[in-house]
């Protein structure tokens, strides 16, 4: 009798919470966490979802002890989430006013996971913030804020209406991402970032933009799947009919995943 085929295990980066106020019970605790949606919108393509902790050198895990290649050789994908501004000083620059909350720790950690997946051949997604660390690195900058910078004099980030809020997208005619979305040359998708690409990463081009010409997806043009969007297609539910449905995307993830999987790298096996 033939077991069943072992499903893909796809590691999510986690977000991180600190400072966290009295009542929620975890004084001088760091939190780290996976939003609902982003879990969900995975697990709804059949595979498996773990949050992967983060590695510090300075804490009770050692790096000597457990590395981010453990995991890029464990895991057959990598999602990276949305989240905290990226602190300028990692695409060399100083920090300026218009920075909202920035976490080195989770930086340098998110950016060294990315490597080891890229090195391991494994496919890399990066959500909103996801996006801009792929950029960063491969070298790219960002803009500290959109309109302070002089990027566009559109709001792409409305606090009051979060996932709610939502812009135009066009989309590379002949790109990429447009032979997933056939029908669309111009689409809509929900907005939540404040920061976005100032110069592109090497080796990486853009798939779709804004209507104000702000980068919105970009794809690295070497052999492997690295792809950032600068929306969150998790919640792309049925809430909005009109936004980009976010399936095609997930599943060109998931089949990059599958490939890998089945190349017989280490840690690697099929899905159904």
């Amino acid at each position: 009798m033939n077991s069943p085929a072992r499903k893909l295990l796809i590691g999510l980066s986690p977000r991180l919470m600190r400072n966290l106020p009295p009542e929620y019970g975890f004084r001088n605790k760091t939190l780290q966490y996976l939003e609902q949606s982003m879990a969900h919108w995975v697990m709804s393509s059949g595979a498996l979802v773990a949050m992967i902790p983060t590695v510090d050198a300075l804490g009770e895990v050692q790096a000597s002890d457990l590395s981010v290649s453990d995991y890029a050789r464990s895991l057959d994908g990598l999602i990276l989430q949305g989240g905290a501004d990226i602190d300028p000083q990692a695409y060399g620059e100083q920090p300026s006013e218009l920075l909202m909350t920035t976490d080195p720790d989770r930086d340098r950690f998110e950016l060294s996971l990315l490597r080891a997946f890229v090195e391991a051949d494994k496919p890399v997604l990066g959500i909103c913030r996801g996006m801009q660390l792929i950029n960063v690195a491969h070298g790219g900058s960002l803009y500290q804020d959109l309109i302070g910078g002089g990027a566009t004099g559109d709001q792409h980030y409305i606090p009051a209406r979060y996932d709610e809020h939502a812009h135009a997208l066009d989309l590379r005619p002949g790109g990429w991402l447009q032979a997933l979305y056939p029908q669309h040359d111009q689409a809509r998708v929900n907005s939540i970032h404040h920061q976005g690409i100032k110069e592109l990463g090497a080796g990486l081009e853009v798939e779709a933009w804004s209507q104000d010409g702000i980068p919105e997806c970009i794809r690295g043009r070497e052999d492997g799947f690295v792809v950032g969007v600068q929306w969150h297609p998790e919640f792309h539910d049925r809430r909005f009919p009109d936004l980009l449905p976010g399936r095609p995307l997930l599943m060109a993830f998931i089949e990059a995943a599958r490939n890998a999987a089945g190349s017989g790298k280490p840690g690697a096996g099929s899905e159904e």
